[in-house]
């Protein structure tokens, strides 16, 4: 596995946290690019560090936390080459590595357990992406 990405707003801070913890457990490493406390702050701040970190190749996906998940989604995926997808249950976070190939996993942080964070992660980092029809879909998600 490679360096992982990591990023949130004050509201998914606390389960960020946690999946350092979890990372830490399953051998992974990972760079924070933030935030680094509970302090009000704008997601969309720490999501273009994320995207900006894997479009320059320090890490090959990421995990992303704030409290509904949305905020941080919609700014991850207005990089061209991010994949962000929004997992809540771990059948949407192995779809979205089987069929979309995604490559940050979100989480809302105000909605789900520690325990159910790390059932997600399990599956989005144990599902390949399928491949076969879902190639020209995938590469018709860019903006040319």
């Amino acid at each position: 596995m490679t360096k992982v990405g990591l990023a949130s707003d004050h509201a998914g801070y606390a389960l960020k946290q946690h999946v350092k913890i979890y990372l830490e457990a399953k051998g992974i490493a990972y760079h924070d690019y933030g935030t680094y406390s509970e302090d009000s702050c704008d997601y969309p701040d720490y999501a273009h560090a994320l995207a900006k970190g894997i479009e320059a190749d320090e890490c090959k996906t990421g995990i992303a936390i704030c409290g509904s998940g949305q905020g941080i989604s919609i700014s991850l995926n207005k990089h061209q080459g991010i994949r962000a997808a929004l997992c809540w249950i771990p059948e949407i976070a192995h779809l979205s590595r089987q069929h979309n190939d995604a490559n940050v996993l979100v989480m809302p942080g105000r909605f789900i357990t520690e325990k159910e964070a790390d059932a997600i992660m399990d599956e989005f980092f144990a599902t390949p992406f399928e491949g076969g029809r879902h190639v020209a879909r995938v590469a018709k998600i860019p903006v040319q």
